[in-house]
């Protein structure tokens, strides 16, 4: 998916090469190597460069082409840091003399679509965590079911980014997330305190549906929408559209919480 995403990445940035839209390729190519690379591809190959084999040596072949042409995309417009990098990298002479990548045409939708609904999962599962104020390193017993979806084989991959420790034989869900086709099931009994998370919520609720009462009575006071600004009005309506977020959000979270 990576080389599908990367060979997308040079078509994109040769067209606003192209255009001169340099502000724009620079923040394409920001986002490809920041959230593609790093975040999502380096992390998800932890599991398998730990594993060793024949598919951690792919998946080091795979990241050094990434790296070797991501670095040459990225020289026009940092190029002291790139030639250092990319030199240390490949060994070769000079970035600067290394050929513009080309676009070789092959992209994979199958695999870019899998890791999206891996990107999902994962990332609601750690909001999941983050909402219930677990330490992001803090392991959870979890039972996931990926049978007849295409996360099967990537489970190691989830149980490490997502800090979940195999199920045993206590093991008792808590918390059960159905997220794309998979379901995560978590055990949080002695993770959390359960009561004094029920009581934060419960004041995070009460604050947003005054801030909906307070934006809904000027948005119903005729007098006061005759006379606001037009600006004035739309903040209004923005601040009830984040209340009635936040509401959903936190009542969610409620009702997820395991029974004290």
């Amino acid at each position: 998916w990576i080389l599908s995403r990367l060979n997308a990445t040079v078509a994109e940035v040769d067209a606003l090469y192209d255009d001169f839209q340099f502000a724009k390729l620079s923040d394409v190519l920001f986002h490809f190597a920041w959230d593609e690379v790093f975040d999502w591809y380096v992390e998800l190959s932890k599991t398998t460069f730990m594993a060793g084999g024949e598919p951690a040596k792919v998946s080091g072949r795979v990241l050094g082409e990434v790296l070797d042409v991501t670095l040459r995309l990225l020289h026009p417009i940092v190029p002291f840091v790139t030639e250092t990098l990319w030199t240390t990298l490949t060994g070769g002479e000079s970035v600067v003399i290394a050929e513009w990548p080309t676009d070789s045409g092959f992209r994979d939708a199958g695999a870019e679509r899998e890791i999206e609904t891996l990107q999902q999962v994962i990332t609601e599962v750690r909001r999941f965590r983050a909402d219930q104020g677990l330490q992001p390193g803090q392991r959870v017993p979890a039972r996931l079911t990926l049978d007849g979806t295409a996360l099967a084989p990537h489970e190691a991959a989830i149980r490490q980014l997502l800090r979940l420790q195999p199920e045993g034989e206590a093991f008792a869900a808590t918390a059960t997330l159905p997220v794309a086709g998979a379901t995560v099931a978590l055990d949080l009994s002695g993770t959390i305190d359960v009561a004094a998370e029920r009581k934060r919520l419960a004041k995070d609720l009460a604050a947003a549906e005054k801030e909906k009462a307070q934006a809904n009575a000027k948005l119903g006071n005729e007098a006061f929408l005759a006379k606001a600004p037009d600006q004035v009005v739309d903040k209004i309506r923005t601040r009830l559209a984040k209340a009635d977020e936040d509401i959903a959000r936190i009542q969610a979270q409620l009702e997820r919480l395991p029974e004290a």
